[in-house]
């Protein structure tokens, strides 16, 4: 036992080390190295002969070494940043007691935590008499929406499959990447993933969608599933959910709505009515792990009525885990697609604790005026193009030489050059997009510790990278 003291505590003290250089403005987001000669590095190697607990410490180190520091305020890559202390204790928790959520017997107290959790979760959302389920990432949230919405129009695909049924789902042309996923997952196909034009804001053009419904039918076809977005990867747009609700209740079809990266407006009372009617969808996507920064992953499927997901997603087990007794209700593996699930109720819940409704609407407010104060910079920058006015906390912009004379291609490979040097030097990580048929810079505010000096650092960094670069291109 005291080696595995010895050794737990050297572990930590790596970790509360790497966590002091994340919050430090000195320390490099990524110690970048390409794949070839990183490999060259580690040790990848497994033994056949078993090795001292201790002489795992090595690994640890070159693992943290050469990681992302995605808890740095110049890691504006991806839809989250930041790193939660309350996320990390709980996940030592549940590595340390290793249970898993298909039913009450094994996890009383997660469970327990996950139903609150879901409980409050509709509420913000509006659905008030709902149930839902923790699962593996917003990915899978809308794969199991899109399984709510073929059951409700073809119950007995679950026993028979779909037979001479094309079922047809709708999304905006700025949905996530997932919906295609989910089509071919459940066997309508890619092709009947009918993606609607999205208005120069990335917005969900309702008119359009109507349309796209009317030729699916008149194709004899079977229209079933709508899937708005509320934050979009790319633009942050929130479709307009009150006239996309009116026309899938005209045309009775399920109505999901993938909140995975813009649902915590729903905290704030200046914002929430990005999500207007939030409760007139039938089924609700929502990220922990992204603007709430719980750690990965923390995702939740959220469903208006309740009863749907076990109709679902149940399906065998009752002759050996499932068992008929007193805590039979509360068995959370009958309505997951997973037997085993790992507890990740822990991480919300004492996050949610330790900021509270009140600290994640601050939070929330204080991006959204961070997301502002980087719209005027780049609006009072020569160098930097806005590609939209945001709505959100994604903000969209390339780098253009002030002496403009390259042609759309050569500006394109301005910008990825830009960005990759960025990375190279290992002082800012920020990611690039295709948008309007440009290649552009998008810059992610989901690090709830940003300050403004943050953003003027990741500026000067990026105009000093485009100056090198144009210099370069002489």
């Amino acid at each position: 036992m005291n080696d595995t003291q010895t050794t737990l505590n050297k572990a930590i003290a790596l970790i509360l080390q790497y966590l002091e250089s994340n919050w430090h403005p000195e320390t490099k987001v990524i110690n970048s190295q390409t794949a070839d000669v990183l490999k060259e590095k580690l040790d990848l190697t497994l033994p056949d002969e078993g090795v001292a607990l201790e002489e795992l410490i090595p690994v640890v180190e070159s693992y943290l070494e050469y990681s992302v520091k995605t808890g740095s305020t110049q890691f504006f890559n991806l839809l989250f940043s930041g790193s939660s202390i309350p996320g990390i204790l709980a996940e030592m928790v549940t590595s340390a007691t290793n249970t898993t959520m298909h039913t009450y017997d094994v996890a009383p107290v997660a469970t327990l935590m996950e139903i609150e959790l879901i409980k409050n979760l509709n509420n913000l959302v509006g659905f008030n008499q709902g149930e839902g389920l923790m699962v593996t990432g917003g990915s899978n949230a809308n794969l199991i929406g899109m399984l709510c919405g073929r059951h409700q129009v073809l119950p007995e695909a679950k026993l028979k499959g779909l037979g001479n049924h094309q079922l047809v789902a709708f999304v905006s042309d700025q949905a996530h990447y997932s919906y295609g996923k989910a089509a071919n997952l459940m066997g309508i196909g890619i092709e009947n993933l009918v993606k609607v034009k999205s208005d120069v804001e990335g917005k969900m053009i309702p008119e359009a969608l109507e349309t796209a419904i009317q030729e699916s039918l008149s194709e004899e076809k079977t229209p079933f599933f709508v899937g708005a977005t509320a934050g979009t990867t790319v633009l942050g747009a929130f479709d307009p959910l009150p006239p996309i609700a009116e026309i899938t209740r005209k045309y009775d079809l399920w109505f999901h709505v993938d909140g995975a990266w813009g649902a915590p407006v729903l905290f704030s009372q200046k914002h929430k009515h990005l999500l207007a009617g939030s409760q007139l969808a039938d089924s609700f996507t929502w990220d922990a792990h992204k603007l709430m920064g719980v750690p990965l992953i923390c995702s939740a499927i959220l469903v208006k009525e309740q009863g749907i997901l076990q109709k679902a997603c149940s399906g065998g087990g009752t002759d050996y885990l499932f068992h008929d007794d007193e805590n039979t209700s509360y068995n959370l593996g009958q309505i997951s697609l997973q037997c085993g699930r790992k507890v990740d109720a822990l991480k919300l819940c004492l996050c949610w604790k330790y900021y509270g409704n009140k600290g994640y609407q601050q939070q929330v407010d204080n991006l959204f005026e961070i997301a502002s104060y980087a719209t005027e910079y780049i609006h009072n920058c020569d160098n930097l193009e806005l590609i939209t006015q945001p709505t959100f906390l994604n903000i969209c912009f390339r780098y253009l030489p002030k002496e403009n004379q390259l042609n759309s291609t050569a500006i394109d490979q301005l910008n990825l050059e830009i960005r990759k040097k960025l990375i190279y030097s290992g002082e800012t990580f920020v990611n690039q997009a295709r948008c309007q048929g440009k290649i552009i810079i998008r810059l992610i505010l989901a690090n709830s510790e940003l300050q403004k000096a943050d953003l003027e650092r990741f500026f000067d960094n990026l105009l000093n990278a485009g100056k090198m670069c144009e210099a370069t291109e002489v």
